[in-house]
């Protein structure tokens, strides 16, 4: 049934069947209680109440690499995060760890799950949304843990607007001296505007950060309004130790296509910019956010996913200019392709994607040797029957990973090797 769902999500390939078809998704999401965390029916051994925690219980998984190789996920069971380490890059695993001692109902699915990063020091830090009462009403939460992993602090809200309402699809990204960057959608300047009777298109992206180790943050500051509702965000920290941000904003005209702010240092947000230029029209949130990552050498490298008019499926483009401008999109994947991720490193990039082909469900690569030049052909690296969270890439700085997990599945780390074969020259579109 729920292989089906996904064949009719994403085989619904025109603009306004397409918009149709996520309006309908995200009414039937409405109606489900926010009391489990939107997690689905439990089946095998998750149906088990005395089931010991698993990660083959949880939607996603979500990995990060530490400075010391050493691999770590995070994923959510019976509302509780736990976190789990490997030494030998997912082959074996530590117990697992319960991050919030209390239960809360944690999102966990799709575009909205916890985030887990480290920094040089080895000090780990999660965010994950806490849902609340209300419908579509959540909270940012926040943890860390200064002893490898062992205890983690008592979990604190981020968002310093404490009203029942929407504070969602967090973003965590660490500096290179420790800071904490926590950006997330937010609902508090289009409620104000509903109570004075003025329009406000989609929400706002909002961010805090800690120079401290998340001991204490500093208020929250706008970036941008009219931001797209349902829609991840990515950041990624640049050469300079500045915040960088993507996201999907509705421009003018109800076009939701990406945007991209660098930041000027940590309490300044800079100018937005245009990113992607599909002109997608859409009423309602297509519930795909972009992929952004920097090179070593400044390049940014993004990708997303447009059904506009003019440019449908997924898209991948680069900026020598922090983003001012980007080259020409390279249109990649087959019908049925969503979500993908891009990872940099060095002249080494690697964009992954899910892709469902009416029966199976399949993860495909593409790879870079020349920063985005030119690329090889798709490659499967995953089919299985079953249902796939999505895909992202890690790098221990040596090389750079597969993360995936398939529910009812352990979860997996595949190696993507480096190419040095005869590329694709790909047409842009």
């Amino acid at each position: 049934m729920k292989s089906l769902i996904l064949f009719l999500f994403m085989a619904i390939f025109t603009v306004h069947g397409y918009a149709k078809d996520m309006a309908v998704k995200q009414a039937e999401i409405a109606k489900k209680p926010h009391k489990h965390g939107h997690q689905t029916e439990k089946i095998g051994i998750c149906a088990n109440p005395a089931t010991p925690p698993t990660s083959q219980c949880s939607e996603t998984v979500t990995a990060a690499f530490g400075s010391k190789g050493e691999l770590w996920i995070a994923w959510v069971n019976n509302e509780h995060l736990y976190v789990q380490s490997s030494l030998d890059k997912g082959v074996t695993f530590t117990a697992p760890v319960k991050v919030n001692a209390v239960a809360e109902p944690i999102k966990a699915k799709g575009e909205v799950r916890p985030k887990i990063k480290l920094d040089a020091q080895g000090t780990i830090y999660l965010t994950w949304v806490r849902s609340l009462d209300k419908k579509f009403s959540a909270y940012v939460r926040f943890s860390r843990s200064n002893d490898g992993g062992k205890h983690f602090s008592e979990p604190v809200t981020v968002n310093d607007n404490l009203a029942i309402i929407g504070h969602n699809f967090d973003s965590l990204a660490i500096g290179k001296n420790g800071e904490i960057f926590i950006a997330w959608l937010d609902a508090r300047d289009a409620e104000a505007a509903k109570k004075a009777g003025q329009e406000f298109k989609g929400l706002a992206l909002y961010y805090t950060w800690s120079d401290n180790g998340g001991q204490h943050f500093y208020p929250n500051k706008s970036i941008a309004a009219h931001t797209c509702e349902c829609c991840r965000i990515d950041t990624a920290i640049d050469r300079d130790n500045t915040p960088v941000i993507a996201w999907r904003h509705i421009f003018a005209g109800g076009i939701r296509d990406h945007a991209i702010v660098k930041f000027k240092d940590w309490n300044n947000p800079g100018v937005m910019q245009h990113l992607g230029r599909d002109n997608w029209e859409i009423e309602g949130c297509p519930h795909h956010g972009p992929g952004l990552s920097i090179a070593d050498n400044g390049t940014y490298h993004a990708v997303w996913f447009s059904n506009s008019s003019t440019r449908q499926g997924l898209f991948y483009a680069s900026s020598k200019n922090s983003g001012q401008s980007f080259s020409s999109p390279i249109n990649f994947g087959n019908a049925g392709a969503s979500h993908p991720h891009v990872l940099a490193l060095g002249q080494q990039v690697a964009v992954v994607w899910q892709e469902f082909d009416g029966k199976n469900n399949g993860i495909q690569v593409i790879k870079s040797a020349d920063a985005g030049t030119s690329w090889t052909k798709p490659e499967a690296l995953v089919q299985i029957a079953d249902m796939l969270d999505e895909p992202f890439l890690v790098s221990d700085g040596q090389k750079i990973y597969l993360s995936w997990h398939g529910q009812q599945h352990d979860y997996q780390l595949k190696p993507i090797g480096q190419t040095t074969a005869l590329h694709v020259g790909w047409g842009t579109n």
